[in-house]
This record gives C-alpha cells, sequence and structure tokens, in this order.
C-alpha cells in the first residue's frame, strides 16, 4: 500500500457559472418573449375581423411563457443563496487561521532549526510488518526502514538521518508504508500529520489551506485539535457538512 498526499483542488465558483447561465437564459427569454408579442401585436391587427382569430392558442402560449418566466427568477434566487452561502462559508473558513489540525496526508516537515523530527500518525486494521520509504520533495529516497505495525492508531518518527548516516536537510517529506500481514496478504495503512493552518484561501471553490507550507483541500482535515479562534470547531463542522 502506498499512501498519497492530499493536493488542493481548483475548482470554479458554481454560483458564478450558475448565475451566468441564468443571466444568459433570461436575455433569450425576454429576446423570445418580446418577438412573440410583436407576432401576436401584427395578427391582431391584420385579423379578418368577419373572422377572428382563435386566441386560446396565444393565451396557452402566454402561459407557457409565465412558467418560463417563473422558474428563471426562481434559479437566480437560488443561485443568489447559494453566492451568500459560498461567502458565509469563506468567512467561516477564515477562523480556522492558527488551528492545529490533523490532516489526512503523508507528508511531514522535517526541521532542524527547530530540533522537530519529521512525524506522521498511521492507522492498520490489524497486526502487520511494513516497510517504511521516506522520500524528500524532489523525489529522492531519503530513508527506508522496516517497522511492526499494531491494530490502530500510532506514530512514525523520523530524525532526519538516512541509511548512510548523513542528516538529510530541513523540508518537507512523503512517508509511505507497505505492509503485511501474518497471513502475507496487504493490509491497508493510512496516514495523517499534524499542524497549524497558517492560511486559507478563500478564492478557491471549497476554501483551500495551507498547513506546514503545504497546501490542501479544506476536505482533508480530520480533525480539530485546537484552535486560535472560538468558532474554529463549529466552522468546520459547517464547512464539510
Amino acid at each position: 500500500m502506498t499512501t498519497t498526499t492530499a493536493t488542493p483542488t481548483t475548482t470554479t465558483s458554481n454560483a458564478t457559472t450558475a448565475q451566468a447561465a441564468s443571466s444568459v437564459g433570461s436575455q433569450q427569454f425576454g429576446s423570445n418573449f418580446d418577438t412573440f408579442l410583436t407576432l401576436l401585436t401584427t395578427q391582431l391587427q391584420n385579423q379578418d375581423p368577419l373572422s377572428p382569430m382563435d386566441t386560446s392558442q396565444f393565451t396557452s402560449q402566454l402561459v407557457e411563457f409565465a412558467s418560463v418566466e417563473q422558474q428563471i427568477n426562481m434559479n437566480t434566487n437560488l443561485q443568489s443563496l447559494m453566492a451568500m452561502q459560498q461567502t458565509s462559508d469563506s468567512l467561516q473558513a477564515l477562523q480556522l487561521v492558527g488551528a492545529d489540525v490533523t490532516i489526512n496526508s503523508s507528508t511531514a516537515t522535517l526541521s532542524e532549526a527547530t530540533k522537530s523530527p519529521a512525524t506522521w500518525s498511521f492507522s492498520s486494521p490489524s497486526p502487520a510488518t511494513g516497510t517504511v520509504t521516506i522520500t524528500s520533495s524532489t523525489g529522492q529516497v531519503a530513508f527506508t526502514g522496516t517497522t511492526s505495525l499494531s491494530a490502530g492508531n500510532q506514530n512514525y518518527t523520523w530524525n532526519g538521518q538516512g541509511n548512510n548516516g548523513v542528516t538529510w536537510p530541513d523540508g518537507n517529506y512523503t512517508m509511505s508504508i507497505t505492509a503485511t500481514g501474518a497471513n502475507g496478504q496487504p493490509v491497508t495503512v493510512t496516514t495523517q500529520v499534524e499542524g497549524t493552518i497558517t492560511s486559507v484561501n478563500i478564492s478557491q471553490s471549497p476554501p483551500t489551506i495551507t498547513v506546514d507550507g503545504q497546501n490542501y483541500p479544506i476536505s482533508a482535515i480530520q480533525s480539530i485539535n485546537s484552535s486560535s479562534g472560538s468558532g474554529g470547531s463549529a466552522s468546520l463542522a459547517r464547512l464539510l457538512h
């Protein structure tokens, strides 16, 4: 099993796209309705007085136009509500700056300057033997080794020392664990890292966060361990549901 790093999504606002489509629809509706009224007026002016036109068809078409207009107005109102909700979500996401969180990721930061080893949390469904591979941000293998996994949550810490005894420089390192159970079958291992949210990018929809220099979609947050803002936990619950 090879763990993967969560990456931010780059999406266009659905509300913005829908608003643009609604605007085009309204313009087309207005043009078609004006054309219909022009044709109706012309036919009424030129009808045979001895054989007047049957207005039931025009009445039916007017009712259809009114129904379409009502649907367009409902869509416009719904899109306005969506835009307001996105603005509210963005403001709530800003409250997460400074929060200590657990992220669904396999990339941790090694910092010799702050005496902080790279630390990962991982979970195994059953006891297993795992091969650990740690790679640098450029893809170079920094360390490989074996470890015994127990069932449940546990941590793995790397002090930055490679297999050749050389200490690797500060930076972000990715860990993957290939685990095998007692029966020889592969065991799926999931990894997380802990860190502090230093910024929130609300230009993305949904917003993205930065933790230890890495960007993640806000959905990568597994839990808030502490928050500098009073509304941190409530904001996360609101944004993820």
